[in-house]
């Protein structure tokens, strides 16, 4: 089965305010979710590229180089901002950055201390601001803090399938 690719998911935001601390459990797993998944992937075998695709530590460090926009996206609906600002989609920073030079564990040590003050600052918002609905300038859908932080769970999971992907063709015989 082909995989759809990330920027043809559609997405409908609507699911309950209630159900923030619910989707934060699914942001705070995705680092010892990774860390599990790599525990037996040399640092070598982390940096390799399968299909001219990303490796595992580019997969990291990519999802290391989002959480500044993650955390901006939050600054956008505390400002009350109309439009959400915007991902780089060309994905020039994670080309940029050299993942591969940087070991798993320091990417993760990395990512695990972004995404902690991610999550806080969700857990932190006021109820009026967690009810404001900000426009995603890429899907064109109003979202509110919980839609943002799913959005971001279901990419973070897009990027633990693409490692499991590399994973599984390593261990193929």
């Amino acid at each position: 089965m082909e995989r759809t690719k990330w920027v043809e998911r559609k997405f409908s935001f609507n699911i309950p305010a209630g159900w923030l601390p619910n989707v934060l459990e699914r942001l705070e797993g995705t680092v010892p979710r990774i860390s599990y998944m790599t525990r037996d992937i040399s640092d070598a075998d982390a940096q390799e590229q399968l299909a001219s695709k990303w490796s595992i530590k580019e997969n990291i460090g990519h999802l290391l180089d989002l959480e500044e926009l993650h955390e901006g996206r939050i600054d956008d609906f505390i400002g009350r901002k109309e439009v959400l600002r915007a991902a780089d989609m060309s994905n020039a920073r994670t080309y940029a950055a050299s993942h591969n030079n940087t070991s798993t564990q320091e990417l993760l040590k990395q990512f695990g201390i972004r995404r902690a003050l991610f999550v806080k600052r969700l857990r932190e918002l006021d109820d009026e601001t967690q009810q404001y609905k900000s426009l995603h300038p890429r899907l064109r859908e109003m979202m509110r803090p919980v839609d943002m932080a799913f959005f971001t769970a279901e990419h973070d999971d897009h990027h633990l399938a693409s490692i499991r992907e590399i994973i599984v063709a390593k261990t193929k015989p």
